[in-house]
């Protein structure tokens, strides 16, 4: 698990419009990286559309925001169109930067042993390096605990 002090892991993941997205892209600002486990279930979609509606108060204080899931760039368009989500949501398939993360765990469903993702944000510096790691979140209310985690950033 990656801590407050790390630097944060590099990614390059498309996005719902298949744009592909680096994290050095958004060195200079700050960046809140959330993963979550799936589009368009009920703990998901309230995360995200917390997150889209305090966008710009992230923005005003010069931080972007994007979420990521295992899910595709299709299922990320119709998510996002479906409940007008404006935050960029990155698809990971490959699972790449959710283990990078490590947000990745095992988790037991029917008897049988499968990966999921542990609903986490990063807070991510101006210069990349993680300022706050936060794993296993609620998904109500967190995004208003992130923007202010933000502000004690500046």
């Amino acid at each position: 698990m990656l801590k407050a002090g790390d630097p944060a892991p590099d990614f390059s993941n498309p996005d719902a419009d298949m744009n592909i997205v680096e994290l050095s892209q958004f060195r200079g600002k700050p960046l809140v990286l959330f993963f979550y486990v799936r589009d368009d279930t009920p703990g998901c979609t309230a995360e995200a559309l917390e997150f889209s509606e305090l966008e710009g108060d992230f923005a005003r204080l010069g931080a972007s925001v994007l979420g990521v899931s295992r899910d595709d760039c299709i299922k990320h368009g119709e998510f996002r169109d479906k409940h007008g989500i404006s935050v960029r949501l990155l698809a990971d398939k490959d699972e790449r930067t959710c283990a990078a993360y490590g947000v990745l765990q095992d988790k037991e469903v029917d008897g049988a042993v499968r990966k999921s993702v542990v609903r986490s944000t990063f807070v991510i510096d101006k210069q990349g390096v993680i300022r706050h790691a936060l794993y296993g979140v609620s998904s109500r209310g967190h995004a208003a605990e992130v923007l202010q985690l933000v502000k004690e950033l500046n």
